[in-house]
C-alpha cells in the first residue's frame, strides 16, 4: 500500500504543504526584518541543518551551491558571525587604497578646514574629491580610533 494524504473531514482537501511555497512565504517574512541575502542564508542554514540537498537549496532559496558549500564549512569551523555580515556592495571610494597616507598627512599638516584638506588632496595626490568625501573620511577615522 502506498502513502496516502490525510484528508480534512467532508471537504476531502489534501493537507500537503507545498515545500516551495513555504520557503517562499518564509523568506518574504523574515524580510520585514533584514535584508534579502540574510533572509536567505538563514533559510538555507536551516534547510542545510534539517538534511536537504545542496541542489535543493540552492532551487528553493536562490543562493548559489558554492555559497551553500561555503556556509557548511563555516558552520562546521565555527566562523558563525561571518555568515550574519553582508557587504554593502557599492563602488569603492576615491580615496580607496591612500587613506592612511592622506591621514598620516593631516595629522601632521596642521590643516583646520575640511576645504584645505580637499585641496592638500588634490596637489599631493592629484585626486579631485568633495568636501563631504573629505567629511567621509575624517568620520570613518574617528570611528577606527
Amino acid at each position: 500500500m502506498g502513502k496516502t494524504e490525510r484528508t480534512d473531514g467532508d471537504n476531502e482537501k489534501p493537507n500537503k504543504i507545498d515545500g516551495v511555497l513555504l520557503i517562499s512565504m518564509i523568506l518574504k517574512s523574515l524580510q520585514i526584518f533584514m535584508c534579502e541575502t540574510l533572509a536567505k542564508r538563514i533559510v538555507g542554514l536551516v534547510l542545510l541543518a534539517a538534511g536537504t540537498p545542496v541542489q535543493q537549496i540552492s532551487e528553493l532559496t536562490g543562493l548559489s551551491k558554492s555559497s551553500i558549500f561555503n556556509f557548511r564549512k563555516q558552520v562546521i569551523n565555527g566562523e558563525m558571525d561571518e555568515l550574519f555580515e553582508v557587504g554593502g556592495g557599492g563602488r569603492k571610494s576615491s580615496l580607496y587604497g591612500i587613506e592612511d597616507a592622506i591621514l598620516a598627512e593631516v595629522a601632521k599638516g596642521g590643516y583646520t578646514t575640511r576645504q584645505e584638506i580637499v585641496d592638500m588632496i588634490k596637489e599631493k595626490f592629484s585626486i579631485s574629491v568633495s568636501v563631504s568625501t573629505v567629511g567621509k573620511l575624517l568620520k570613518k577615522k574617528n570611528k577606527t580610533s
